[in-house]
């Protein structure tokens, strides 16, 4: 049998273990790093250089650029300021041993972002620029499809669904549908089920519980949780205090079935994953059988 990856145009993403993707938030607003990055109106190069070697010396094997926050509420960020935001720090990484990810709903941006070489376009829009589409399939830059009821404004106003799970898993085979017909192969598709984006914390657990049940097709699932605000409804803790929380969750997604994880704390994360897969994957036919040792320490108390 093949072993499972992403095409991200001239790499290859092995998913034969669990992944991790480093967040490049190059926003003065996003909810958990906005500002670290972005000083005085444009990128700070040199911190988000060295922030990104250090993810990439931590284990990440990607790192996503983003340059418009899309937390609820967030305002619409103009193309322009966004190319201003995201271009530099795409040209720096790109020297980087890394898979190089724009976090844009801009088919005006992910153009720019691939024609620099780009390897993938993480679209938290699903879509909703329908030039993206035509674009991806002149390429080939992979693709994470996200999905998003609403957008950052709207999308925490009173989601309602009548089965979450079902809901999210149609809209995602309806976009890879699309994906079909324009000529983007499945190898090149990843999927994401949009934990906070238009979702209560009853649906982000429901969608977590039932991760495999979004698999519509055998494609890679990316998942998104790192202290985000359903975190911080289960442990009460601020957001720049749910690393712990934020890694819990991503071990829990990944033995749900996801095979990459978007963080914050690249580091913290990969040590959780590393030990989750050396269990998985341990050769215990020498060891004491569980029973027999429960056997032997009962009969010794006798």
């Amino acid at each position: 049998m093949n072993e499972r990856c992403l095409q991200c145009g001239s790499r290859t993403l092995a998913l034969a273990q669990p992944r991790v993707m480093g967040v490049l938030n190059i926003t003065p607003d996003s909810f958990a790093d906005g500002g670290r990055l972005f000083a005085k109106g444009k990128p700070d190069l040199p911190r988000i250089e060295d922030t990104a070697q250090r993810m990439v010396a931590a284990g990440a094997a990607i790192i996503d650029v983003g340059g418009e926050s899309t937390r609820p509420g967030a305002a619409c960020v103009a193309a322009a300021d966004e190319l201003h935001r995201v271009m530099p720090v795409i040209e720096c990484l790109l020297r980087l041993d890394t898979i190089v990810s724009v976090d844009t709903s801009k088919a005006v941006v992910a153009r720019e972002a691939l024609a620099a070489g780009c390897h993938l376009i993480n679209d938290v829009s699903g879509f909703a620029d329908a030039a993206m589409v035509d674009l991806l399939a002149e390429g080939s830059a992979a693709v994470c499809i996200m999905h998003m009821r609403g957008n950052p404004r709207t999308m925490q106003h009173d989601p309602t669904y009548v089965d979450v799970v079902s809901e999210v898993a149609d809209y995602l085979a309806d976009r890879v549908a699309r994906c079909r017909r324009a000529g983007i192969a499945e190898q090149r598709i990843c999927l994401d089920p949009g934990f906070g984006f238009g979702k209560t914390q009853t649906h982000n657990l429901a969608l977590l519980r039932n991760l495999e049940s979004l698999r519509t097709t055998d494609l890679p699932l990316l998942v998104g949780l790192s202290r985000k605000s359903m975190i911080g409804a289960i442990t009460g803790k601020d957001v720049n205090d749910r690393v712990s929380g934020s890694v819990t969750a991503a071990v829990m997604a990944v033995q749900h079935g996801a095979n990459i994880v978007r963080v914050h704390d690249v580091g913290p994360t990969v040590d959780a994953l590393e030990i989750l897969q050396a269990v998985a994957t341990a050769d215990c036919t020498g060891g004491i059988d569980p029973g027999s040792a429960l056997q032997h320490r009962r009969a010794s108390e006798t």
